[in-house]
Order: structure tokens, then C-alpha cells, then sequence
């Protein structure tokens, strides 16, 4: 059974969604390093460091690293009149 391949080619909406996918996409893993690295050593210098905690503070800073890289990329892309 042969696959045949299908060329379409994207919307200006889905390549919209891709790029905002793409930015968050980094945006979270970027947080997530800066959340491991600042959180994990700040909770280990203080002796509290559990992985529960770890964890959280590491979701933190995915979360608030992909807020931010999402947000600033609307920001940046608002047309400008």
C-alpha cells in the first residue's frame, strides 16, 4: 500500500497558531530552567527543598515563563497604528 503525500498548504491562521504554539512552547521551557535553577537552589540553601516543593516551584516558573513569552509575542505583534 503506497502513501500518497498531500501538499496543503497552511492558513495564515494556522501559521498564526504554530508561531504562538512555538513561543510558548519556549517561552515555558525557558521558566521551567530558570524555575529549577533559582527555586531548587533557594529551597536547598534553606534546608526545605522536598521534591513536592521542587516540583512546584518548578511549575511555577514553566507556567510563568509561558505567560510571559505568549504575552509579550501579542504585544509585539499588535499592528501598529
Amino acid at each position: 500500500m503506497a502513501l500518497r503525500s498531500r501538499k496543503k498548504t497552511m492558513t495564515e491562521n494556522e501559521k498564526d497558531v504554530a508561531k504562538e504554539a512555538a513561543v510558548t512552547a519556549a517561552g515555558t521551557a525557558i521558566g521551567g530552567a530558570g524555575g529549577a535553577t533559582v527555586g531548587v537552589l533557594e529551597l536547598a540553601a534553606t534546608g526545605v527543598a522536598t521534591a513536592l516543593s521542587a516540583s512546584v516551584v518548578i511549575g511555577v516558573g514553566a507556567a510563568a515563563g509561558g505567560a510571559l513569552a505568549y504575552g509579550l509575542y501579542r504585544w509585539l505583534k499588535k499592528p501598529k497604528s
